[in-house]
């Protein structure tokens, strides 16, 4: 059986790795590290783990994570991964980082939105974790960068319409809206329960770090420049995100058309569900789920293809998607540990 070991185990995706794992049937959880919590008990941290871990969080030391686990999630962040990974990688590790560290190809991009880069002899090396479409190139990887929330929940949708000519790429406004948990554990003012509650506000107008990194998928995957207006807001609700994304079309298109597109394009994702044109993606029917849910609507008038995405920001855009790609990387079906039965209500 694998060992794994979460590295940052006390934020809300080091916790949401650590609830996925402890269900998984394939591997064994031997070992959490945490800076603030060396020492603590899991359950005293995160109480709703009692009775399902006994594991007492750890310092960060890479002997002792090196004795303890073969495969390694670092839920750290930006920076704090780059510092680490090329010590894990030496030793044989298979490494999955949910930061940013090891999305981007090229160190320039990621230096201009994040800071300077300590291990860019890597980057090359890496791959993107967008399970549904580079799966196989994750299943020989022994580093993923896994993607941001934000991007999961734009580029799912995105890419079988991009790829099969049906909209405009100079013409692409996405706007989405996440819950407070995409924020992180750490305080600050503006997740403060005053300042968010009864508040519904766009942040990062057209300069969010996640811009690039859809940018660079999308080009990589039309083979021409691709840019994107991207609109994040902050909803007053623990987690989820809806993106809704607007297109102008390159050619009159049907709803068999756009419905053919998807179902061919993702046949053999899991985790892809395709919504009727009367029904649309709603962050309840995911929520705790590793589900990316889809939808659109042909604005005829306007003559644009309107696509909308509902993802958990904590699973499927962070610690789920984690698992997945260790999933794949393993061999495993890649739906091991992630079929939780959503809640209803």
């Amino acid at each position: 059986m694998t060992r794994v070991g979460v590295i940052g185990a006390t934020g809300y995706a080091g916790a949401e790795l650590v609830r996925l794992l402890c269900g998984h049937p394939g591997i064994e959880l031997t070992i959490l590290t945490s800076r603030q919590y060396a020492g603590v008990a899991y359950d005293a941290i995160y109480p709703a783990m009692k009775n399902v871990t006994r594991l007492v969080c750890e310092e960060m030391l890479v002997d002792r994570i090196c004795d303890k686990a073969d495969v390694v999630f670092t839920a750290l962040p930006h920076k704090l991964p780059m510092t680490i990974v090329p010590d894990l990688l030496h030793r044989g590790k298979r490494v999955i980082d949910l930061s940013a560290d090891f999305r981007f190809k090229d160190a320039v991009v990621y230096e201009s939105f994040y800071d300077s880069h300590k291990a860019k002899d890597l980057l090359e090396r890496s791959v993107y974790g967008l399970c549904e479409i580079y799966f196989e190139r994750i299943r020989n990887a022994d580093l993923i960068g896994v993607p941001g929330c934000y991007p999961t929940s734009v580029l799912l949708p995105l890419i079988p319409v991009l790829k099969s000519k049906f909209i405009d790429e100079d013409t692409l406004v996405a706007d989405s809206k996440s819950g407070v948990s995409g924020a992180g554990r750490s305080l600050s003012l503006a997740t403060h329960f005053c300042e968010a509650n009864e508040s519904f506000k766009p942040y990062k107008i057209a300069t969010h770090r996640h811009n690039p990194e859809m940018e660079m998928v999308l080009t990589r995957e039309t083979g021409a420049p691709v840019t994107l207006t991207f609109v994040p807001h902050l909803v007053p609700m623990n987690r989820g995100i809806l993106t809704t994304i607007y297109a102008g079309l390159r050619q009159k298109v049907t709803v068999d058309n756009v419905v053919d597109c998807f179902l061919s394009f993702y046949s053999e994702c899991p985790f892809i569900r395709l919504f009727n044109e009367n029904k649309s993606p709603d962050t309840l029917y995911v929520r705790g789920t590793n589900y990316c849910d889809l939808g659109f609507k042909i604005d005829e008038r306007n003559n644009r293809l309107i696509l909308i995405s509902a993802i958990d920001n904590l699973v499927k855009g962070a610690a789920g998607q984690a698992v997945q790609n260790m999933n794949i990387m393993l061999g495993l079906d890649e739906t091991t540990g992630l079929l939780g039965v959503p809640f209803p209500v």
